[in-house]
């Protein structure tokens, strides 16, 4: 119940033990996790290889000032127009 409230969950009486179960079976699984060997394992952010999977970075030429503006809310003097976001000082 003390981490139920902690995390702002409700849980009615009738679901704590359910839920101890569940914790501690999670609990338990951290701690067969904590005494695996990992020595000589390197430290990595990925579990699979990771991979380039764009496209060669190919120059090309880019839309026309026109087209990019074409369904622009707003424009003005060939830049989009939006609204102020930070004031002057």
């Amino acid at each position: 119940m003390h981490v139920a409230s902690l995390s702002r969950l409700r849980v009615e009486a009738s679901e704590t033990e359910s839920y101890q179960e569940e914790l501690d079976k999670i609990i338990s699984y951290m701690d067969i996790l904590t005494s695996v060997d990992t020595k000589n394992t390197p430290p990595t952010t990925y579990a699979l290889p990771m991979e380039n999977v764009f496209r060669e970075d190919v120059p090309k030429e880019s839309l026309s000032r026109e087209l990019a503006l074409s369904n622009a809310p707003e424009e003005e003097d060939g830049y989009f127009k939006v609204p102020r976001v930070l004031e002057e000082s």
